[in-house]
């Protein structure tokens, strides 16, 4: 059963960083957008992903809980980690929040910002695997 749950796990993160990959994404877009038209389309498949990601990410978050709590999987490495899946959590709903300022036409950045703002979770993922791969501590 432990190897299921993993897989699972597995799947479920991939395809919730898929999301946060491409969701900045789409607010470059937003930032440097000047016709209403595809303003409004941008802004639909913003929305569309950010709730297929925030509904990929609940079974995510809930089988590595019990990854965590039904194996008993311990380790320093796992309190580094669980500090990033927090980080992610924030960072996707800082997200939802960012979304919410373009829907109502508030945008107080530039898209150079959402450039950088969207390798955070490159970054987020990157030391996640590590952690969970090496386990360095």
């Amino acid at each position: 059963m432990y190897l299921w749950i993993k897989a699972l796990h597995i799947v479920f993160i991939a395809s919730w960083f898929a999301g946060l990959f491409y969701l900045p994404r789409l607010f470059v877009n937003l930032a440097e957008e000047t016709n209403p038209a595809a303003r409004d389309r941008l802004l639909g498949m913003a929305r569309r992903l950010y709730r297929f990601s925030m509904i990929l990410s609940v079974p995510a978050v809930l089988l590595g809980a019990w990854l965590w709590m039904g194996y008993g999987i311990q380790g320093g490495w796992l309190h580094a980690k669980l500090l990033l899946v927090f980080l992610t959590i924030g960072y996707h709903h800082m997200c939802g929040g960012i979304l919410k300022k373009f829907e109502r036409g508030v945008n107080t950045r530039s898209h150079k910002w959402y450039r950088w703002f969207n390798e955070v979770p490159v970054v987020l993922m990157l030391a996640i695997v590590i952690l969970v791969t090496v386990k360095p501590f």
